[in-house]
């Protein structure tokens, strides 16, 4: 990678810029290819998260897309055919509908979220992103932030999921099956397990926006996309 753009990005990272700031120090590069690529790195991660959160935090975002719907929890859903057949179909529906209602409630604080992760790349993250593979980056936000985005996010989902009664459609749920060993058990945190798919649901389509970026001609919405990306 030529000297230029390792500096700038490096720049980048040790010292978050402002848009302004951002323009300034890629102007500044000798090498305009250079500097189209590290600016348009960072277009495509806006617009991929922006996509991404746009897509989730909305009504049926994660309940009618079946590439991220919150299903029942593995225990719940092997004792589903019975649960339903024993006349609690309307209340399976209820609690899941809920859990996917939480989520979409809560995906737009995702935005903030992954805008200070992306702030907070560091030079090897960048390099990485730049020569890796078409989830690249989602990977970056997957395996170096997902500690602090659950952390962070858990709030959020707590409150969306007070809302809309996950938690007492859960309780409800779990208390007419008492002969089921999950039904008595207090250690199935039903709020962690929200906030873990609506993650998932975020990564995965994060994910299907980078690779449309990189490789769709038809996703390069921008002059700089279609330069940057268009020519791989």
């Amino acid at each position: 990678m030529p000297n230029k753009l390792i500096f700038s990005l490096l720049a980048l990272a040790l010292a978050p810029p402002t848009d302004a700031q951002l323009d300034k120090i890629i102007g500044g590069l000798g090498n305009r290819s250079d500097a189209k690529t590290a600016s348009g790195l960072k277009e495509a991660l806006q617009i991929g998260t922006d996509h991404a959160v746009d897509f989730t935090g909305t009504t049926d975002g994660f309940y009618k897309n079946e590439a991220i719907k919150i299903l029942l929890p593995e225990k719940l859903r092997t004792a589903e055919k019975g649960l339903r057949l024993a006349g609690m179909g309307p209340k399976i529906d209820e609690f899941e509908l809920s859990m996917n209602r939480a989520a979409e409630k809560a995906a737009p604080s995702a935005r903030g979220i992954f805008k200070d992760a992306l702030m907070q790349m560091t030079f090897d993250d960048a390099r990485k992103i730049l020569t890796g593979g078409d989830t690249s980056a989602t990977e970056y936000f997957k395996t170096k932030t997902s500690e602090n985005l659950r952390a962070t996010f858990r709030p959020t989902v707590e409150s969306a999921m007070a809302d809309t009664g996950v938690v007492t459609q859960y309780k409800q749920l779990a208390g007419g099956v008492p002969s089921l060993p999950f039904g008595r058990s207090p250690s199935f945190d039903i709020t962690d397990y929200v906030v873990g798919k609506t993650l998932d649901g975020l990564f995965y389509m994060l994910g299907q926006e980078e690779k449309k970026i990189r490789t769709n001609p038809a996703a390069q919405i921008t002059p700089l996309l279609r330069e940057v990306f268009g020519k791989h």
